[in-house]
């Protein structure tokens, strides 16, 4: 969780947070009429998480309980510009049709709620819990200093615990838990680790340090360990991941903001094998935050990354989050590396289907009868038959050149597969992004995008004389937002 500055927008507020989608009879019911016109604003993203108004940085709390995950954020109800951080909330039951909950844990004494994660204390480890449900405890740092009631207090690390799945939170009365370290100390990742049966905090420190702790209840902290320096600053998480093709075989995932190492983990020390690693290329990807609790049944590993830096004039809301992604470990000629693939859902807002494939000829557009603003687009170029294409992107061009196997695309270029017989690529296309995809997500590109006045027309241009596509499809996405 950084400090941010950014350029001055009007102010929007638009009351407490209340409702993003919501079938009749449902929580907040009475608001559909006026969420509807809300949630189709001309820039208003179609199907990437974005607040009902005002300002929203990075994911927190990412936690799965009872068929729903709960995705907390960096909040500024009051405003559209950063600050006045709170954490405010919202749930799916599908990761893509949100239905955003008053704010869930506000400014204190201690501080402002800058970012953290929760958990599920499965075991009342905290002894938390007043009722049936297990207690959701979410972890965050109290930014002090950052706000007239917290002069003079430090940045330490504090706990909230819910025992209505989420739905309020009770801080706890002894706060802070983990007291200030050194400096900014904050946004804290926590998980359970089974075989030393304590929870393991990784914390950013200062600069580029981090430390490890431990709790056998979520109150009480050690220091445990530090991460060697790899050139990533804040939102820590770590993460054991199976090597895919091999069972048996797994490795842990130390991640810093948009950056990973790979290594061992024994409880105490994590040991650095390889690293640092991105898998990430494009524009706006930063504060990335994995779930916690998936059911085992389901397994897989879900980041949901902050989209960075986009503009929005004129629109109540500021900042969206990126698309949900599945992460796998996979053994690469260069090591194991991360690869990043939107969640499967996605296929289920698939609408209207455009397919085509052949060789392109100069001055062709097979896309031409493609309209609409929303799109996952899948396509397999031969490499040996197409030394370069490009696909115009509602103004925005992506060019792969074989050769060289340089993806460019927003001012950012990827080295994919430099002689590679095929390249295969995954793009959604929202009002306000583009999410590229390659080759099962070896590499990724995820950037927000605004087309210039004029530019969105035709939305999908293909050239490349004598290029040839093995495959090219089209499908229009359905907005997550109700009609």
């Amino acid at each position: 969780m950084r400090f941010i500055a950014p350029a001055i927008l009007s102010t929007v507020f638009l009351g407490p947070a209340t409702v993003c989608f919501g079938a009749p009879g449902g929580e907040h019911s009475g608001e559909a009429t006026k969420v509807a016109a809300i949630y189709h604003e001309s820039l208003r993203p179609q199907f990437h998480f974005s607040s009902r108004a005002n300002w929203l940085n990075d994911p927190n709390g990412l936690v799965f309980y009872r068929g729903e995950y709960h995705l907390f954020f960096q909040h500024n109800p009051d405003g559209i510009n950063w600050g006045n951080m709170t954490w405010g909330h919202t749930v799916s039951t599908d990761l893509l049709h949100w239905r955003q909950l008053d704010d869930a844990i506000l400014p204190d004494r201690l501080g402002t709620i800058f970012s953290g994660s929760a958990v599920v204390d499965w075991q009342n480890t905290s002894g938390l819990q007043t009722g049936e449900e297990k207690p959701l405890i979410a972890i965050y740092t109290s930014a002090g200093g950052t706000s007239p009631a917290s002069n003079g207090q430090p940045f330490t690390q504090s706990i909230a615990a819910s025992n209505d799945r989420g739905r309020t939170w009770k801080k706890y009365e002894h706060n802070p838990v983990l007291a200030n370290v050194v400096g900014s100390n904050r946004d804290p990742k926590v998980f359970w680790h089974t075989p030393t049966k304590k929870w393991i905090m990784a914390l950013f420190l200062d600069g580029d340090k981090y430390a490890l702790f431990s709790s056998p209840n979520l109150i009480q902290w050690t220091r445990l360990s530090d991460i060697p320096e790899f050139g990533a600053g804040e939102c820590p998480d770590l993460f054991e991941m199976p090597v895919e093709g091999e069972p048996g075989n797994a490795r842990w995932v130390f991640w810093g903001a948009n950056k990973y190492l790979i290594g061992s983990f024994n409880g105490i020390r994590f040991v650095k094998e390889s690293g640092p690693h991105i898998f990430e290329f494009g524009n706006n990807y930063y504060a990335a935050q994995t779930y916690s609790d998936i059911p085992a049944a389901d397994g897989r590993r879900i980041q949901i990354a902050w989209m960075n830096g986009g503009q929005y004039p004129h629109m109540p809301f500021n900042q969206q989050m990126a698309f949900p992604a599945e992460l796998t470990l996979r053994q690469t000629p260069e090591g194991l590396r991360l690869y990043k693939r939107p969640i499967r859902e996605v296929d289920t807002l698939h609408g209207a289907h455009f397919q085509w494939h052949g060789t392109l000829k100069q001055g062709e557009n097979p896309l031409a009868a493609v309209a609409g603003d929303s799109f996952d687009v899948q396509v397999e170029i031969d490499s040996a038959t197409s030394p370069r294409v490009s696909l115009s992107i509602r103004g925005a061009k992506l060019e792969y050149e074989a050769k060289s196997g340089k993806l460019s695309l927003l001012g950012k270029t990827a080295v994919v597969s430099p002689g590679g017989a095929k390249i295969k690529l995954q793009i959604l296309i929202d009002r306000s992004s583009i999410d590229v995809f390659v080759d099962d997500g070896r590499i990724a590109m995820s950037s927000c995008f605004i087309p210039a006045a004029g530019h969105d027309k035709p939305p999908l241009l293909l050239e490349g004389d004598g290029a040839k596509a093995e495959s090219f499809d089209v499908w229009q996405l359905k907005s997550c937002w109700p009609d």
